[in-house]
């Protein structure tokens, strides 16, 4: 048992027809844990035609994951903003990628990003080897996210929202390698508080006042 017959990859072997040793894949193979039943999570489509759903519903966690991979793979051509005025055109390359809020793109289906990402298009590559199908799904939440934030109406602010929205206020403004850190929430300072102050003692010594004058006027 210890030296059996055997064949080394790839060598040669006259018994079959292309003498290849190593043999093809018997067709309808499927890999353990890629079976991939659930056809639209993997294609975004449904049979030809690219859907408009989310396999999965959309959490902030989803979003900021999207925002992650999409900052690292998608915002260097397409910018973060996905005006198409990324770091690569920018510096000269010959096709500028579509802005993300032209109303063609707007109106797309959420299931061409994803068949784009996964396939390519033009002489965009594809990324089917670089990103996993959950996290192009997460890329394609994040860029309606980014089509809304830069189209967005009066009707999506939130109730007592400020427009323009106050600047974040940054402890480190980070680098190209690492994200900025926010700065945690202002309190009142001791100035603020002198101001309030008088305001109070104000309004005691008015009441001892009135209530002095009660006193004093005849019954």
């Amino acid at each position: 048992m210890h030296v059996q017959p055997r064949e080394n990859p790839l060598s040669r072997n006259e018994f079959f027809p292309d003498q290849r040793a190593a043999r093809p894949l018997i067709e309808g193979t499927v890999a353990r844990g890629d079976l991939r039943a659930d056809t639209y999570f993997y294609t975004g489509k449904v049979g030809n035609t690219p859907g408009d759903v989310m396999p999965f519903p959309v959490t902030k966690e989803v979003l900021e994951r999207g925002r992650e991979r999409y900052n690292i793979y998608c915002a260097p051509c397409h910018s973060r903003i996905g005006d198409g005025n990324g770091f690569v055109p920018s510096r000269g390359f010959a096709r500028k990628p579509p802005s993300y809020h032209i109303p063609r793109l707007q109106k797309a289906p959420l299931g061409y990003f994803f068949d784009v990402i996964t396939n390519g298009f033009g002489i965009m590559p594809d990324y089917a080897s670089q990103i996993p199908p959950q996290d192009r799904w997460n890329i394609v939440a994040y860029v309606r996210a980014l089509q809304l934030s830069q189209n967005a109406t009066m009707a999506d602010v939130p109730a007592g929202q400020k427009i323009p929205s106050e600047a974040p206020k940054f402890r480190e403004p980070g680098s190209g390698a690492t994200l900025p850190v926010l700065a945690p929430a202002a309190r009142p300072t001791s100035e603020d508080e002198k101001h309030e102050q008088p305001e109070k003692s104000e309004s005691k010594e008015s009441k001892e006042s009135k209530e002095s004058k009660e006193k004093e006027e005849p019954k």
